[in-house]
C-alpha cells in the first residue's frame, strides 16, 4: 500500500513540475497551418513572441502580437482563439455563419474573441454579449457580461 502511494504522489510531483513547460519560439517554429492561418488573416500584425505550450499529452501555441492580441493554435496549427481585445477579429477568420448571426443580430457590435472546442464556439462581442454557438452553428446561450 505504501509503494502505491509513494507511486501516486510521485506521479504528481512529476506531472506538476511537467505542466509549466513553456518555451519561447520563432515564428518559423509554428506548424504550417498556424502559420499560414497568421499570414492570411493578420498579415499587417507584427508578433511579438510567440511560446510553445506542452503538457503531458499536447501543445500548444501562444501567438502574441505587439498590438495586444493573442491567438492560440493547438499542435496540429488549427486555430483554438482568437482574442483581438480592442479590434475585431478579422471576418474570414470567423466561421460564415457566426459572421452572419452577428451582422444580423448585433449590427453595431464587433467581434472581439472567439473561442472553439470539441463542443461548441463561444464569441464576444463589443456590446459586452456572449453568444455560443453548437458545432452547426445553433445559438445555444446568449449571454450579457459586463
Amino acid at each position: 500500500m505504501k509503494k502505491w502511494l509513494f507511486l501516486v504522489v510521485c506521479a504528481c510531483v512529476v506531472s506538476f513540475a511537467k505542466a509549466d513547460n513553456d518555451k519561447v519560439i520563432t515564428f518559423e517554429q509554428l506548424p504550417a497551418a498556424a502559420r499560414t492561418f497568421i499570414q492570411r488573416h493578420f498579415p499587417s500584425e507584427k508578433v511579438a513572441f510567440v511560446k510553445a505550450e506542452r503538457d503531458w499529452l499536447d501543445t500548444s501555441y501562444d501567438v502574441h502580437f505587439i498590438n495586444g492580441s493573442e491567438l492560440e493554435f493547438d499542435k496540429s496549427g488549427e486555430w483554438k482563439e482568437l482574442d483581438c481585445r480592442r479590434q475585431a477579429v478579422p471576418d474570414g477568420a470567423v466561421p460564415a455563419a457566426i459572421s452572419k448571426f452577428v451582422k444580423e443580430s448585433y449590427p453595431d457590435a464587433r467581434i472581439q474573441k472567439i473561442e472553439r472546442d470539441r463542443y461548441e464556439y463561444e464569441v464576444r462581442l463589443s456590446n459586452f454579449m456572449e453568444v455560443k454557438f453548437d458545432l452547426s452553428f445553433n445559438v445555444i446561450d446568449i449571454d450579457f457580461d459586463d
